[in-house]
């Protein structure tokens, strides 16, 4: 093993200024340094071989192994852990093989200059992303600091929520923090026509109108808020089922037969960075979950066009599996066979057909058997009466 050859290294908007003595003898030191146009601008005396950002990406991490054992430094803007690019090195190098050299992040600053708490503040990147990634934290009363991708992305949160009835929300872009030009430029999202530099962080202040949509994280979304043709899992239904799920952050569910989508998309939205794959056999349906995804924001949400068991061995292992359509023995088998250790699995069925498959796996494998009646209060006549729900019968079980 080659130790501690790689330094990545935060940087401000001051540039070498904003460095700690170790960081800067290690930057003075490095014989190759990697790094953005923008931060290359800020080290112009550097004799070390200069490289630039490869494209794609991903080549970086390429880039870095064939140069292993040569003094390297990466520069990042402010922490390199946070929202950068320290942690995808960090997933493919022994942490003996780094060093990192924290700068005070964006975030801090934009709080610092703000006023605001830096925990009760929701800290999110549309940087490389979907900006609709954003809507799962817009909230009444909410804060939110968003790392941008560029001058267009203030005008993206704002008719996002101005769509959804947050246009009296106030947006503030803080630009070149910590540095000489460092300036800031606020406007309501509903009057939003700002130009701000490529390099800024837009801070938000959810504040709701008489008709805003206002929608929780937690499992249980009200069916409407799902574009569907009557094949959806009922938002009372679809509670007791993701709290058999259990989301966690970072977890991958399988949402087999998926079809508006609606497990999948709550799962994603209950938990950080929790991921969630579709198996739906219609292309309409698949369609339909996708644009599901993106109104509710969950844009990675992924839908495979196939039929289970057949598209199934071809996944990535499931710490999760929904089974809502498609229901089977041998989906059943090989969704249990390719669930990791302590994983879940939940199967819904509403028709005695698939009842029977369930009654079947719980006396073959075991697990928990539940039988869901809902029933709505609705017109009967001039008065109210409630009016019930087809019964779901659920089979859950957690993987040993």
């Amino acid at each position: 093993m080659t130790e501690g050859w790689l330094d990545i290294i935060g940087m401000g908007d001051d540039g070498i200024a904003s460095l700690l003595p170790t960081a800067r003898a290690r930057l003075d030191a490095a014989e190759v340094v990697i790094a953005s146009d923008r931060l290359h601008d800020h080290v112009p005396d550097l004799t070390a071989e200069r490289i630039s950002w490869p494209s794609p990406f991903t080549a970086l991490i390429d880039r870095l192994t064939q140069m292993r054992g040569r003094k390297v430094a990466v520069l990042a803007t402010g922490d390199p852990l946070w929202y950068s690019v320290g942690a995808r090195i960090g997933r493919e190098f022994d942490i003996s093989e780094l060093r990192y050299h924290p700068q005070i992040s964006a975030f801090q600053l934009a709080c610092a200059r703000l006023g605001w708490s830096l925990p009760d503040v929701e800290t999110l990147t549309a940087h490389g992303r979907p900006t609709e990634q954003i809507l799962p934290f817009v909230a009444p009363g909410a804060c939110l600091l968003v790392l941008t991708a560029g001058p267009d992305t203030p005008g993206q949160v704002a008719r996002l929520l101005t769509d959804r009835g947050y246009g009296p929300s106030v947006m503030t872009a803080l630009s070149h923090l910590g540095g000489p030009r460092e300036a800031q430029v606020s406007a309501l999202a509903s009057g939003w026509k700002m130009e701000v530099p490529a390099f800024h962080i837009l801070a938000v202040e959810c504040v709701a109108d008489a008709g805003a949509q206002v929608i929780g994280r937690n499992p249980g979304l009200p069916d409407h808020l799902f574009e569907n043709d009557g094949l959806i899992t009922k938002r009372e239904v679809r509670a007791v089922t993701l709290a058999k799920l259990m989301p966690q952050r970072g977890a991958l569910l399988w949402d087999v037969g998926a079809g508006c989508g609606s497990v999948g998309i709550e799962w994603m939205r209950a938990a950080p960075d929790a991921r969630a794959i579709g198996v739906e056999p219609r292309e309409d349906r698949r369609a339909m979950a996708m644009d599901n995804a993106l109104a509710l924001g969950v844009p990675k949400f992924d839908v495979v066009l196939g039929h289970a068991p057949d598209v199934l061995a071809d996944l990535p292992a499931p710490d999760a599996v929904f089974i809502g359509g498609g229901l089977s023995e041998p989906v059943a088998d090989l969704a249990l066979d390719m669930l990791k250790p302590l994983g879940r699995l939940v199967a819904n069925a509403v028709t005695l057909e698939s009842e029977a498959v369930l009654f079947a796996l719980h006396a073959r494998l075991g697990g928990e058997m539940t039988r869901l009646s809902i029933a709505r209060a609705r017109p009967v006549g001039r008065m109210t009466g409630w009016g019930p729900m087809m019964p779901v019968t659920q089979w859950s079980l957690l993987k040993r």
